[in-house]
């Protein structure tokens, strides 16, 4: 191995950390891991007998290739050192097996970044795993990243929102499988021989979610002619006031799936259900986190008011119109928060025009989380059907079932001799279809959607200017 030294400087405020991605080792982990990726099959393996397949000569000179460009990067994040050690030996391990089904259980293991968030830290991070949102399949990929942890949020996550394992987390550069629409990093999407018993981290791309939260909410500004109120037009044009909206909003919402009266835990347990009650689910993570934000702003906290805003705009106007509409659980919610706004009038579509009622908005959308809530209370001492059921009838209440739906007709359309998670077969993949309102915005904002793939804080003002 060819050691280059490493010159202290200061990047970030964090003192003798070189930026690996001005490292000319970086480019050559990133172009040897694009090299091996179409080789991957979607498990990781690679079989050389499949079309185009490399000779295993060549896939293993490039998987030393990437062996040799981690090693002199590891000496600039000597805080990832014993997952440097583990990355290599698996590394090695999945050339000696004849390049199988990858197993980086042991590197993913080492792999301990919530063990010390200090804002501006960077990682490089290399697994075979797949990109939620982004690649289904579980090739490799490398990312260079910062966390994101300022005083002001250590302090909250100490004394008032404890999530030991969440990250907020910035892209320096990665590989093709993140330049797409994902913007997290999950322990779960890596290659391993078995599951953990529990992981010790997740991560949320904050400049990811802000650059893609202010480039579809300034289209669709200008496209319903909504006028904002000054401060909340000037946090959407500055990066920096979203993406701390966005870290504090995922921080609140990430904890809040293990928070309040649960009658199930739909993420942590394995289990079949309809997708409105996975998008009831997410949709009372991002109001609880509303709901915090009216707090903070109530004692002062400058960023209460940001991420309020975040949280409706990003639902109301991104999350409808984007993926496909097939069990779409995300716009679901967006859909829901929008209708119920509109049926308590405090949002109003007028002489083509949306207009939003400001001091009430805060007071309705609490109110709604407040029926998802009583919707849980009630909940453990139902049936998981009849629970299901109640879910429908709240949602329903606002949204239009599909005028073919059986769920729609109610139990005695559907065959109640068959246990619950069969019954899931009879929900049709768009069983709460756009409205008139969103058919027309989501093709107004198809091509902005597209634009955001890949996007980041960087690429976003590139663009801009």
């Amino acid at each position: 191995m060819t050691e280059i030294l490493v010159q202290d400087t200061v990047a970030d405020g964090i003192p003798g950390a070189r930026r690996v991605v001005e490292h000319p080792a970086w480019p050559e982990l990133k172009n040897a891991v694009e090299a091996v990726r179409p080789w991957q099959s979607a498990d990781g393996s690679i079989a050389f007998d499949a079309e185009g397949a490399p000779t295993r000569a060549t896939a293993e000179a490039t998987v030393d290739r990437m062996i040799n460009a981690v090693e002199v990067l590891a000496p600039l994040l000597p805080h990832d050192a014993a997952y440097y050690r583990a990355l290599v030996a698996d590394l090695r391990k999945w050339v000696a097996s004849g390049f199988v089904v990858p197993d980086f259980l042991d590197s993913l293991l080492a792999f301990q970044p919530a063990q010390q968030r200090a804002d501006g830290l960077q990682h490089l991070v290399v697994f075979p795993m797949y990109t939620q949102n982004g690649n289904p399949d579980r090739n490799f990929e490398a990312v260079v990243l910062r966390m994101v942890w300022p005083e002001w949020l250590s302090e909250l996550e100490r004394t008032r929102y404890d999530n030991p394992l969440f990250l907020g987390i910035t892209f320096e550069d990665f590989t093709a499988g993140y330049d797409t629409h994902s913007a997290v990093l999950f322990p779960e999407t890596i290659a391993v021989r078995e599951a953990p018993e529990r992981f010790s981290w997740g991560g949320i791309f904050c400049d990811r979610e802000a650059a893609r939260f202010r480039r579809v909410t300034e289209a669709s500004v200008d496209i319903l002619g909504l006028e904002l109120p000054d401060d909340i037009r000037a946090m959407v044009s500055d990066q920096k006031r979203c993406q701390d909206a966005f870290v504090l909003w995922d921080m609140v919402h990430d904890r809040t799936h293990s928070h309040g009266d649960l009658p199930f835990d739909p993420f942590m347990i394995k289990q079949r259900q309809p997708f409105w009650m996975y998008g009831l689910e997410e949709l009372r993570c991002d109001l609880t986190a509303f709901k915090e934000a009216v707090k903070l702003e109530s004692e002062g906290n400058t960023h209460g008011r940001d991420v309020q805003y975040a949280v409706l705009f990003d639902r109301m106007f991104r999350f409808p119109v984007s993926g496909d509409r097939n069990r779409n659980y995300d716009g679901l919610g967006g859909q829901l928060l929008f209708a119920y706004l509109h049926k308590h009038d405090v949002v109003r579509w007028t002489d083509n025009t949306l207009k939003i009622d400001w001091e009430r908005a805060p007071q309705v959308t609490n109110q709604l989380c407040a029926e998802i809530e009583d919707l849980y209370r009630a909940g453990i001492d139902r049936p998981k059907l009849v629970h299901w059921f109640a879910a429908y009838d709240l949602v329903s209440t606002y949204l239009a079932p599909h005028p073919g739906s059986r769920w729609a007709k109610g139990p005695d359309a559907l065959d109640l001799s068959l246990p619950p998670r069969k019954l899931v077969d009879d929900v049709l993949p768009d069983e709460f279809p756009l409205s008139m309102f969103y058919e027309a915005l989501a093709k107004k904002l198809k091509n902005v959607i597209a634009s955001t793939k890949g996007i980041t804080a960087a690429s976003a003002e590139r663009v801009s200017a």
